[in-house]
């Protein structure tokens, strides 16, 4: 079977759970017997593919120059996409592939695909449900859309994103919808160096809107000022902006807030240390955050909706997503108790073992192959 993997997420993800995925699952499908992974396009700065075996010598060497170019300060981004999109066309013209994977939501290559199957992931209907917090909200639905509709098959990364698919679109085929999780591979890697504070909560990745950060912040303003030794610790995400500092500084906390880029060796450990790790996203399609957090033994504060009770089940500390005091008040108990922080520890690592990207490829594998049969 010959499987072409496009290059959408790969565009545009230095890292992230969309790009985290494809790579984890092609990884592992590149070392099937009777499996070629094509992945026709020119370059990308993605983290965790460059990491993978899936990073080949071409795109190496391509990538090695537009890199050079890059620092010189030379924009390639457009150009890149534009090359990348281009090479994929050209091996979808030549018609010699079983099976097409689209890594997000441009039907860019419809018109090529000689109608050969192509599979869709829908990771969330984030767009659909809160289009105010983005600005390609209407655009971006209606290409994805037009894809459900025209895919071979659609994966759901967890039950209640499958649900929001048929709610928000009942004429859509409720069998065409296969439920497939999200794996982590994290380790915690105990011989890094990272100089984190003593006592933290733990926030992981972007800060905007949805995410509900600043949500965060505000309730946990006075844990922090009654305690000059705790810190809230916000890894990834980029640095902070100056809005977010005026924030942060309206809540007289610049000294007890803080931002960390890390390494792809270093997260585990970020989530290893903290107090608890604090997930108050408004919606998640999945969370791959939670799994992390499970796996490195990091007891997880999260709201009751979405995916989430799915996917942390008893392991999750839960709390009302439109109460601050009650977060406020879930975290606390588990500040003051090492008990209560060992008992989700071990229900989160019971938990994660009913998530492996082993598992997530083998029934992605199934469902390529049954949808070259039909």
């Amino acid at each position: 079977m010959k499987i072409i993997l496009d290059s959408q997420a790969f565009n545009y993800q230095k890292y992230g759970g969309v790009s985290r995925y494809y790579t984890e699952i092609f990884s592992i499908l590149s070392n099937k017997a009777g499996l070629e992974i094509i992945t026709p396009w020119l370059y990308t700065r993605n983290l965790y593919y460059r990491d993978s075996k899936l990073f080949n010598k071409s795109q190496k060497r391509n990538s090695y120059f537009l890199g050079l170019l890059s620092k010189l300060g030379i924009s390639i981004r457009k150009k890149s996409k534009k090359n990348n999109y281009s090479r994929t066309i050209n091996t979808l013209l030549e018609d010699s592939f079983d099976v097409f994977i689209p890594t997000y939501y441009d039907p860019y290559f419809l018109n090529f695909i000689n109608e050969k199957p192509f599979i869709l992931t829908v990771y969330d209907m984030i767009h659909e449900l809160f289009p105010q917090y983005f600005s390609n909200a209407a655009e971006l639905r209606e290409s994805k859309l037009l894809l459900i509709e025209k895919s071979a098959k659609i994966i759901a990364v967890s039950q209640n994103t499958k649900k929001d698919i048929l709610t928000l679109y009942p004429h859509i085929d409720e069998s065409k919808i296969e439920v497939i999780y999200h794996g982590t591979s994290i380790s915690v890697n105990e011989n890094v160096n990272v100089n984190l504070p003593e006592n933290y909560i733990l926030y992981v990745g972007s800060r905007a809107d949805y995410k509900n950060f600043k949500f965060l912040a505000e309730a946990i303003k006075e844990l922090l000022k009654n305690d000059s030794n705790l810190f809230l610790v916000c890894a990834g995400g980029g640095k902070l902006d100056k809005e977010e500092k005026e924030f942060i500084k309206r809540l007289d906390l610049e000294k007890q807030i803080l931002q960390f880029d890390f390494r792809e060796n270093e997260l585990g450990l970020f989530y290893k240390k903290a107090i608890c790790f604090v997930f108050p996203s408004l919606y998640e399609g999945f969370g791959i955050p939670v799994l992390e957090s499970m796996a490195c033994e990091c007891p997880v504060v999260l709201g009751n909706h979405s995916s989430f009770p799915e996917v942390a089940a008893n392991a999750g500390v839960y709390f009302d997503v439109n109460s601050k005091d009650d977060l406020k008040e879930k975290i606390l108990k588990l500040i003051q108790s090492e008990e209560l922080r060992k008992e989700f520890s071990v229900k989160g690592v019971e938990q994660i073992k009913k998530f492996t990207w082993e598992n997530a490829a083998q029934q992605c594998l199934d469902l390529y192959r049954k949808a070259c049969s039909n």
